[in-house]
C-alpha cells in the first residue's frame, strides 16, 4: 500500500510539473505574440517602417544549429524510452553542446548589428526590437540548457526510469518548443527586415 501511495504521490507530482511547464509555454508565446503586435503597431504608425537592415548570416548558422539541436534532442529521448542509456547522455551531451553553439552564434549576430551600427538604443527603434526578441529567446535558451543538463546529471547518477523518461520528455518538449519559437522569431525578423 505504502509503495502504490507514493508511486501515485510521484504521478500527482509529474503531472503538476507537466501542466506547469505548459503554463510557462504559452505564457512564453503570448509574450512574443504581444511583442510581435507591438512591432507590428510601432512600424505601422509611420515613424519606422520595418527595422531596415540586413539580418546577418549568422541568424541563419543558428537556426540550423537549434534544428539539428531538435533532431538529437528527438534522438536522445528515443534511446532513453529504449534504455540505450551511453547513446542518450552522448546525445544530450551534443545537444547540450548545439545549445551553447547556438547562444554564441546569437551573440556572434549582435557583434555583427553593432558594427554596422544597429545598437539597442538609436534613432530607429524598430532596430532594437531584434534585440529584445532574440535576447529573450537567448534568457529561455538559458533556462533550456539548464533543463538539458539536469536531465544529462539525472542519467549519470542513475535515476530510476521513471524519472528518467519523464525528465526527458519535459527537457525534449522544452526544447523543441524553443526551436520553434526562434524559426518564428527569424522568419518575423526576415519578413520585416526592410
Amino acid at each position: 500500500m505504502a509503495q502504490y501511495t507514493q508511486d501515485k504521490e510521484q504521478l500527482t507530482q509529474q503531472k503538476a510539473k507537466r501542466f506547469n511547464l505548459w503554463l510557462g509555454m504559452i505564457g512564453m508565446f503570448m509574450v512574443f505574440a504581444a511583442l510581435s503586435s507591438g512591432f507590428i503597431v510601432y512600424t505601422q504608425g509611420g515613424i519606422d517602417k520595418g527595422i531596415k537592415t540586413i539580418l546577418p548570416d549568422a541568424f541563419i548558422y543558428s537556426t540550423a544549429l537549434i534544428v539539428v539541436s531538435s533532431i538529437t534532442m528527438y534522438l536522445a529521448q528515443k534511446a532513453a524510452k529504449e534504455m540505450a542509456f551511453g547513446r542518450q547522455k552522448g546525445l544530450l551531451a551534443v545537444t547540450i553542446a548545439l545549445g551553447i553553439g547556438f547562444f554564441m552564434m546569437q551573440v556572434h549576430a549582435w557583434g555583427i548589428l553593432a558594427d554596422r551600427g544597429v545598437v539597442f538604443v538609436n534613432s530607429n527603434a524598430s532596430q532594437s526590437f531584434i534585440y529584445i526578441f532574440t535576447g529573450m529567446h537567448l534568457a529561455h535558451i538559458v533556462a533550456g540548457i539548464v533543463v538539458l543538463v539536469r536531465a544529462l546529471i539525472g542519467r549519470i547518477r542513475n535515476i530510476p526510469q521513471v524519472s528518467n523518461v519523464f525528465r526527458m520528455g519535459l527537457a525534449s518538449l522544452f526544447w523543441h518548443f524553443l526551436g520553434i519559437l526562434w524559426i518564428y522569431i527569424y522568419v518575423f525578423l526576415l519578413l520585416n527586415q526592410n
